[in-house]
């Protein structure tokens, strides 16, 4: 007669495997490579890029933002002679001199960049939404509209910011030669901070329509039309047919496009920079600006530099983390 030991399986039930030992970490990604190397090989290349054009730049600039690194203390080539680097780690304390508001730039700066990018987003949503519902219609010569209303966001950036430069110059632009023309006083349209705000806000609505106008196009397009008939059939309006067909048929591309448009929109800078250059007082501003003049302007500053770009990240991803969760439920 024999006895039941501890290994011995249950009256009933199969005997249980061993179990094998999980593979190591160089173990899988040998297996990994042995089984897709040709997909490797194809995801290198983009990994090899964004590691030296974004994560170095990011890490390098993080490392400076907990630093004092400044143009006075950074290692530097005078003739034959190098002089070696002589900032110190300071810690957090750049973040502190921001986020308390002691350096008195960052909260001023970062109120106007929300007017800015809430501002641009919602008006080129607006004009992008009523162009596209304009073009979805059957009209004629409806190919050589939608050519030309992606003709701005066709030519580069630099080229069409300095041709609105151009317009609204103050002594031979074409918005002076109209008003003057028309009996009215000409305008210093880049003088004042007022103005100067209504300008770049007004070219990089110009600049962004037409990817709005295209997205917001394509959405509409991809809508049944047996929505739109049964809606009518119902007796519904217009109105009512835009509110509870469109928005909703919309929803998917508006949250995506919402979104690419305010992280492009908050960090803005060719349109700024390009428009006014030196000719600003500091109001028109943006965090992305101002960390730019912190970096390569006067006495370059480039751990505060590197510390704004990082607040503007983190600004940017928890906004992108809060959007993303708030439309989740909407659209499950």
């Amino acid at each position: 007669m024999t006895t039941a030991t501890m290994d011995d399986p249950a009256p009933g039930t199969s005997a249980r495997p061993p179990r094998l030992p999980r593979p190591g970490l160089m173990t899988s990604i040998r297996r990994s490579w042995d089984r897709y190397w040709y997909a490797w090989a194809m995801v290198a290349p983009v990994v090899i890029v964004l590691a030296v054009l974004v994560f170095y730049p990011l890490g390098y600039g993080a490392y400076l933002s907990l630093t004092n690194a400044n143009e006075t203390n950074v290692a530097k080539d005078i003739g034959p002679v190098h002089i070696g680097a002589t900032y110190h780690w300071v810690g957090l304390h750049n973040y502190w001199q921001v986020l308390a508001g002691k350096d008195g730039d960052f909260y001023p700066r970062l109120e106007w960049t929300l007017v800015w990018t809430v501002a641009c987003v919602a008006i080129t949503y607006a004009i992008g939404l009523a162009m596209a519902m304009l073009l979805n219609r059957k009209v004629k010569f409806r190919l050589f509209y939608r050519l030309c209303l992606i003709m701005p966001w066709a030519v580069p950036a630099f080229i069409g910011v300095f041709a609105w430069r151009l317009m609204l110059n103050s002594q031979y632009g074409v918005f002076n030669d109209i008003l003057t023309g028309v009996g009215l006083p000409a305008q210093d349209w880049l003088g004042s901070p007022l103005s100067q705000k209504i300008a770049v806000i007004m070219v990089n609505i110009w600049v962004g329509v037409p990817f709005m106008m295209v997205a917001m196009l394509g959405g509409l397009q991809a809508i049944p039309g047996e929505l739109y008939e049964a809606a009518e059939m119902d007796g519904a309006s217009p109105w009512q047919r835009f509110r509870n067909v469109t928005v909703p048929g919309l929803r998917p591309v508006t949250s995506t496009v919402v979104l690419l448009s305010t992280v492009w929109t908050f960090n803005m800078f060719a349109i700024i920079y390009l428009l006014l250059g030196n000719n600003t007082t500091g109001d028109t501003d943006i965090l992305v600006t101002y960390a730019y003049e912190k970096a390569f302007t006067g006495m370059s500053d480039y751990s505060g530099a590197a510390t704004y770009g990082i607040v503007i990240l983190l600004i940017l991803v928890a906004f992108s983390t809060f959007y993303r969760r708030k439309l989740k439920p909407e659209q499950a």
